[in-house]
């Protein structure tokens, strides 16, 4: 399955392209940008499987992540979208579609986060044919851990993944 084009007032979520992986690297460079998912930057060799993945998830499971794309620059800045990430991990989220975001640092404060964050959740809430989504947040990642709060997201649990202590959220759309 192809991702759909999701458009907002000021950003383009797309399937993702080639040309994303150089600025996807850039970002993956910074350390406000990994501090809280891997705590150290990646090679491009990782950011590369990244951006497969990413891809990959729409042909096997039907949803996916898109890129995010600035409309006025055409700039890509990040991704957003669901996951079945299979993790070891309890309690299993093995089943339920998990969402992500990852925005450029020079872009956080501007609301991008939770503009694209709002469409992907409006294509889920249409999509999925069950209404729960559920996320994971590194237990110290209080913007995010906002975000998600805001967009309707309540914690259910903790755990340790990957040696590192996560809130575990989720949301039950209206259906």
């Amino acid at each position: 399955m192809t991702p759909p084009t999701i458009e907002t007032a000021r950003l383009r979520l797309r399937a993702h392209r080639a040309t994303d992986f150089a600025p996807f690297v850039a970002m993956w460079q910074q350390p406000q940008f990994y501090q809280y998912l891997s705590g150290q930057p990646l090679p491009p060799e990782e950011v590369w499987t990244k951006l497969l993945r990413h891809a990959g998830l729409w042909y096997l499971q039907g949803f996916g992540y898109w890129a995010v794309e600035e409309k006025a620059t055409g700039e890509f800045i990040g991704a957003v979208g669901f996951g079945e990430w299979q993790r070891a991990m309890e309690p299993s989220l093995v089943g339920w579609p998990e969402i992500g975001w990852v925005l450029a640092p020079h872009t956080h404060g501007r609301g991008y986060a939770t503009e694209a964050v709002r469409a992907a959740l409006a294509w889920g809430d249409a999509a999925f044919t069950q209404p729960r989504t559920v996320c994971i947040i590194d237990v110290a990642n209080k913007p995010s851990r906002g975000l998600a709060e805001k967009l309707g997201y309540q914690e259910f649990g903790r755990t340790i993944y990957k040696n590192c202590p996560i809130v575990l959220l989720e949301r039950f759309a209206a259906k």
